[in-house]
């Protein structure tokens, strides 16, 4: 069901970064990076807030997430450049957040940030579906956020992981929407 305004709404753009946008993923990443941008540049025309979020750890490894589970993710931080944001997207941004779990909000000033903006609509897009787009949405809905999930400027590297969140989880915590529908309420 599209939303028919966005008053008080921000874009968060979650993990759109070079050492992600490597990865193979389920749909091509040049194509979720195309919608991203669309979707930013539409929201800076509507004086609407364009958060990009990165997932980056210190150096010296010390705050990467404990790795104690039977599929641990890095057992060291990642080096430059897998943090750099595409240069597309850098001159869009209003606010950028650096995390180090997979949702957004867990030890950032995300909720800060976007509280201060009077904020209370988030659109998700971005890579992975199931991990860190899920991750912030459900700490958003915790939030009381209103969430609408730009479908086709988001993907996973497992398909079943994307289909699963798009048709089971998402649906329950906001709206999936095209960006062609988004666009339409911005009046883009």
């Amino acid at each position: 069901m599209p939303v028919a305004s966005f008053d008080n709404t921000a874009l968060v753009l979650i993990d759109l970064q070079r050492g992600i946008l490597e990865r193979p993923t389920v749909r091509p990443v040049r194509d979720v990076l195309r919608q991203s941008v669309r979707l930013a540049k539409a929201f800076r025309a509507n004086r609407l807030p364009v958060v990009v979020v990165r997932v980056e750890w210190s150096e010296d490894s010390g705050d990467l997430p404990p790795a104690a589970c039977d599929r641990p993710g890095p057992a060291a931080a990642p080096r430059p450049p897998f943090g750099e944001i595409p240069a597309e997207l850098v001159d869009l941004a209003d606010v950028f957040i650096t995390k180090r779990h997979w949702g957004a909000f867990t030890g950032t000033e995300l909720d800060l940030q976007l509280r201060r903006r009077r904020i209370d609509r988030l659109v998700l897009a971005g890579i992975a579906t199931s991990i860190g787009v899920e991750s912030t949405a459900r700490s958003a809905w915790e939030h009381s956020y209103e969430l609408v999930f730009a479908e086709d400027a988001t993907t996973d590297t497992d398909e079943a992981s994307h289909v699963h969140s798009f048709t089971k989880i998402f649906p329950r915590l906001g709206r999936v929407c095209s960006t062609e529908q988004i666009l339409a309420a911005l009046g883009a």
